[in-house]
């Protein structure tokens, strides 16, 4: 029911209908018209800021699963990540141990990318710890993928080469030396002969005669066959893999500079050339530039009670002879 106005008329003390004009009429329609259309607006505003809108909701559910999906790859990147390790760690200590390779460098596997800003790009969206941890870990694992399949390609060529390997590493004692009568003196520090002061020894020393045979121990090339200075007459030998072997104070030399040998061959005899007190053959071993124990590498013509008589015999207390 539309409202009726009255206006009080003090001449005639009574109240007259106040009939509004047609302008008045359309500007009370405007504002009832604005006043719905603000409360319409603003309840729809505020219904969204509530409750949001269809599609923002949408995009609140798909931003939750992909999170959710980003949490579990980071997981999975985490669990690949332990077993790549584990990998890493039987490639060191088992295959390339038993190849005789050294470990590959930590540096190697965990090396980070170069470029500083990598990730920048990442760094803006929205969650942008997780992307850019999640990513990162994708790269390190990518990464060392590559380093570790390099490493097996590595061990396989080794694998292939095992038998070839295993004629060339010095396995036998350069001298006969059946009843082991020969060792005088093995690997380590000693009381020098000569001067009477505690040195160095880096090889083992066999007592002989003069122009006892002295066998190659194991397959290689002469890279060195003459004089040496405090060795004397000398012969070193590149077995490959790593491995050189050293024969010194020789009487004669049978070989010369390049040759291929095999092992057992004669190479040369024993003498008391250079730096020597008597007649024996000073014998090193040699793994990747590192002078080693040669004790350890007579395990073809050595049971293991004659190896134990060796290390005895071969200990500080034998006589040295260069």
């Amino acid at each position: 029911m539309r409202k009726v106005y009255y206006i009080y008329n003090p001449k005639t003390r009574t109240y007259d209908r106040i009939y509004p004009t047609i302008r008045q009429r359309m500007l009370s329609y405007v504002r009832r018209l604005m006043l719905g259309i603000g409360l319409g607006a603003g309840s729809f505003l505020l219904l969204l800021f509530i409750f949001g809108s269809p599609s923002e909701k949408d995009l609140r559910t798909e931003n939750a699963r992909l999170q959710a999906q980003y949490n579990i790859l980071s997981h999975r990147l985490n669990e690949a990540l332990e077993v790549m390790k584990r990998l890493q760690q039987r490639d060191d200590n088992l295959y390339r141990f038993i190849m005789q390779a050294d470990p590959v460098a930590d540096g190697l596997r965990t090396a980070s990318y170069g470029e500083t800003n990598r990730y920048e790009e990442l760094t803006d969206m929205a969650n942008a710890e997780l992307v850019v941890n999640t990513t990162q870990k994708m790269d390190l694992l990518a990464r060392q993928i590559y380093v570790q399949s390099k490493s097996f390609d590595e061990v396989v060529d080794l694998c292939k080469q095992h038998d070839e390997m295993l004629t060339c590493i010095p396995a036998i004692q350069p001298v006969a030396n059946k009843n082991l009568k020969q060792t005088a003196s093995g690997y380590g520090m000693r009381i020098d002969p000569i001067y009477k002061t505690l040195k160095f020894h880096s090889g083992m020393d066999f007592s002989a005669n003069v122009g006892t045979p002295v066998y190659v121990t194991g397959n290689g090339k002469v890279v060195q066959a003459g004089w040496d200075g405090l060795y004397g007459k000398c012969i070193v030998i590149d077995h490959g893999f790593g491995y050189t072997t050293r024969y010194a104070h020789l009487n004669k030399i049978s070989v010369k500079v390049g040759q291929q040998v095999k092992r057992g061959e004669t190479i040369g005899e024993v003498g008391s050339t250079g730096k020597s007190t008597g007649p024996h053959l000073h014998y090193e071993v040699h793994v990747k530039g590192q002078v080693v124990n040669p004790v350890n590498y007579y395990f073809m013509d050595l049971t293991a009670d004659e190896y134990d008589r060796m290390v005895e015999m071969a200990a500080n207390h034998g006589k040295v002879y260069d």
